[in-house]
């Protein structure tokens, strides 16, 4: 089956935009500008980013929530329509396969959306086991982020009605089109995620191009928002993903349900701790060494006094470049120097480097 392109790329490509591939047929601009203004433009006012390479599963059918909870590890019990929750799934053995979020429609209709389309294979496989539907919705619409401080704002100046909460969803209408809109991001600021039907995208784009221009909204691309995500200690399926590491490891035990029935929960209850994620802010001489030397990591395990460097982007809002990466349990501590090569040192960082109470996403909007 072949894959959309995503509906903006087209023209994107015609406006000379440099566009990076992220996963089979599928492209997202790396930039449009500078992309550190880009990245100051969503800190202090609005990005606008095309996130359409996400993929969309439902799942639908009496045994739906069944399936969900032995696919990923959240209690969902609670969730009300309407709502999302941020989950993972897991492996066999307890490693993390994809992050993901869970969309509530009703008691027996649920979204999963994650940054990678051939996780329908591993969606299916462990629905083959229930009595349910699943339906593969990726590229049925286009995904694009609002995100900053004056996103809530130029939503309602959109045509917008009321906005949802953080980590909920709403249907509502853009310049008239419908759209489902919801309060969540990859930035660590406050923002929306717009789901729209792929024929109104270019529409809506450029309509809230020009909406937000004098509120200083920017086209963004790929490499702003993996540095606000790398400030904002967010997950990257192809970096801190591409070698096993559990949700202890990864820092995200919170999301483990304690019913324990999900996949892996029997293996992860077995494994003892033998890296941890952690902030790297690379020694000012080497930060572009640092750069130059961040390659997705082979599976390994961090000797003492070592760091396996997953991501490094340069910040704007700290001015230097700063990672993620794992390093030994005994290591997570901050100011604890490691080496990410013979050559390139770093110190230990507590994450997230920005809003560490995580308060700006939750901000009255």
């Amino acid at each position: 089956m072949s894959v959309p392109e995503p509906p903006l790329t087209a023209s994107f490509r015609a406006r000379g935009v440099p566009l990076d591939p992220f996963g089979p047929g599928l492209f997202v601009p790396r930039f449009f500008s500078d992309p550190l203004a880009e990245q100051r433009a969503t800190r202090a006012a609005t990005g606008l980013y095309d996130f359409s390479f996400m993929a969309c599963f439902e799942a639908r059918g009496p045994q739906t929530l069944s399936f969900l909870h032995r696919l990923q590890t959240r209690d969902l019990d609670g969730l009300a329509p309407g709502r999302i929750a941020y989950t993972l799934l897991l492996r066999d053995d307890g490693s993390v396969f994809i992050d993901a979020t869970v969309w509530r429609f009703g008691e027996e209709r649920y979204w999963l959306v994650t940054g990678r389309r051939s996780d329908i294979e591993h969606v299916r496989q462990v629905a083959a086991d229930f009595d349910l539907e699943i339906q593969d919705r990726s590229g049925w619409d286009a995904v694009i982020a609002l995100q900053g401080p004056a996103s809530a704002a130029l939503l309602r100046r959109c045509g917008a009605g009321a906005l949802p909460d953080y980590f909920a969803f709403l249907e509502t209408r853009l310049f008239g089109e419908p759209c489902r809109v919801a309060r969540i991001g990859y930035t660590g600021e406050l923002g929306y995620e717009i789901f729209v039907d792929r024929a109104a995208t270019k529409a809506l784009w450029e309509g809230l191009v020009d909406a937000g221009r004098s509120a200083g909204l920017a086209e963004c691309g790929f490499a702003a928002a993996d540095a606000l995500r790398v400030e904002a200690g967010f997950l990257l399926f192809t970096r801190e993903l591409a070698q096993p590491a559990t949700p202890h490891e990864l820092g995200l035990g919170r999301l483990l349900s304690p019913r324990g029935d999900y996949l892996g929960a029997t293996a992860l209850a077995r494994h003892r701790e033998q890296k941890r994620l952690v902030g790297l802010v690379p020694m000012p001489r080497f930060e572009e060494e640092a750069r130059a030397s961040e390659v997705p990591p082979r599976p390994t395990v961090p000797a003492p006094g070592t760091a396996i460097l997953t991501s490094a982007a340069p910040s704007a809002l700290f001015g230097r470049v700063l990672g993620l990466g794992f390093v030994h349990p005994q290591d997570r501590y901050p100011g604890t120097r490691v080496a990410i090569t013979p050559r390139i040192t770093a110190r230990v960082a507590r994450l997230p480097f920005y809003d560490p109470m995580k308060r700006v996403p939750r901000s009255t909007a």
